[in-house]
């Protein structure tokens, strides 16, 4: 009876994940098959996402700062609490802001894309 009940706790992790999963692929086929060649769906596929964790990571940190600055005036209880929502959305937003600046080289990697010099750093093309 525990391995049935292990085996689901299991699978209902693995299915949290699946919306997320979806979204993305769907999103990367999109961009990928509306572009007539690999370099240029990688750069689209790179500018989407950077703009994407730029804007989150942004949301994020404004809302920690709602959250931490509406949990000082509550009582103790709801301050604790609303000062480990904050930093846990302040620990979201450094994380999307490293992914943010490793995303081109990630993609690269992968790949096996030359990176073009010059200011767009999504800027790819084939070897």
């Amino acid at each position: 009876m525990t391995d049935l009940i292990s085996a689901m706790r299991a699978i209902n992790k693995i299915s949290r994940l699946l919306p997320a999963v979806f979204a993305f692929l769907y999103i990367v086929g999109a961009v990928w098959a509306s572009t007539p060649d690999l370099a240029t769906g990688l750069s689209n596929a790179c500018v989407m996402a950077r703009s994407a964790l730029a804007v989150g990571a942004m949301l994020m940190v404004v809302l920690a700062a709602i959250v931490y600055a509406l949990g000082q005036v509550m009582g103790a209880e709801t301050r604790a609490r609303a000062t480990v929502w904050a930093t846990a959305m302040l620990t979201g937003a450094l994380i999307g802001i490293l992914i943010y600046v490793l995303v081109p080289w990630i993609i690269k990697s992968i790949m096996g894309a030359q990176m073009n010099e010059g200011a767009n750093p999504c800027a790819y093309s084939m070897v």
